[in-house]
């Protein structure tokens, strides 16, 4: 059941973050082979200029075994993983830095320094995560929110995070992303609260709190994915079997769904926080370094909307 393909980020994403000058970017906790790979990749690609954030014997150990001389990038020293992110947070705070790329570092323990409300880098806006999912060969994508933050978001906080994933899709040059609204069925039920939720999101949208995107649910997985499943269950709507984005209905959710992407079809995971003062890159800890790559490039393409 699991993949053997090699994963790949997508050419059409280097190339449209090519556009805009790299960004200085914080790597927090970047101790490890697979990270300073990543970064390498990053630098390589003239996605980001780094500023490395972690043990100094550990950094320049890593970078001189993937034989990466990083005599002409700042190295910061931090003795652990809290450290290192409440470094890089303050770089961020004091716009020394417009991005953060997670390194070996937990999500929980980042995001509580960045998620300060003095120090941190928190907007007036609910945050979310967005992974922007591709397969090998295919540089179409989809948007997979929130696996990461919301862990059991309700109404208000699900338009926001729907809101922070239409600008990103926005940003990547899809002016009118199709959102689908995840449950386990197309009839709202009350044993079914996601159901019930995107009934309300609906109802929402349809008195303009998500401009810019077409809004539909609620629907299970295979009729948001699949033209054909839409139409033998009969749903007809402009997002049934085309959605560009997918709500899910909880982190739980999010999160198998992303994780069976990457192990049974090498799906890169692009992953983002969204709504935040600067952009945080973060992937899961196993991903591979295309993952990091190809959120590097998002980061940028991200950034540079956001700023226009």
């Amino acid at each position: 059941m699991l993949s053997a393909a090699p994963f790949e980020c997508p050419p059409n994403l280097l190339v449209h973050a090519q556009q805009h000058p790299p960004l200085k970017t914080a790597v927090v906790n970047a101790t490890t082979a697979s990270v300073m790979t990543s970064v390498k990749l990053a630098t390589e690609h003239n996605l980001i200029e780094p500023i490395l954030v972690g043990d100094s014997d550990a950094i320049n150990s890593m970078a001189a075994a993937i034989n990466w001389d990083i005599r002409a990038f700042t190295v910061i020293d931090a003795e652990s993983d809290l450290k290192a992110a409440k470094l890089s947070v303050a770089l961020a705070h004091s716009d020394e830095v417009s991005a953060l790329m997670k390194g070996h570092i937990h999500s929980e323990t980042l995001m509580q320094e960045a998620l300060q409300r003095k120090q941190g880098i928190r907007l007036k806006r609910r945050p979310s995560h967005a992974f922007y999912m591709t397969v090998p060969g295919d540089q179409s994508g989809v948007c997979i929110t929130d696996a990461v933050i919301n862990i059991l978001p309700r109404v208000k906080q699900k338009i926001e995070i729907t809101r922070n994933a239409i600008e990103l899709m926005h940003a990547l040059g899809n002016p009118n992303p199709r959102v689908a609204l995840i449950s386990g069925t197309e009839v709202p039920t009350p044993e079914m609260p996601s159901s019930r939720d995107a009934v309300e999101i609906v109802k929402e949208a349809k008195n303009g709190v998500l401009p810019g995107a077409e809004i539909a649910g609620p629907m299970a997985l295979d009729v948001a994915i699949s033209e054909k499943a839409a139409a033998i269950k009969g749903i007809n709507n402009k997002v049934a079997g085309k959605a560009d984005i997918l709500l899910m209905p909880n982190l739980e959710a999010g999160n198998i769904l992303f994780k069976q992407m990457v192990y049974s079809m090498s799906a890169t995971a692009a992953g983002l926080v969204l709504g935040m003062k600067v952009p945080i890159m973060l992937t899961s800890r196993a991903d591979p370094p295309q993952a990091r790559l190809a959120s590097a490039a998002i980061a940028s393409i991200y950034d540079a909307h956001r700023s226009s």
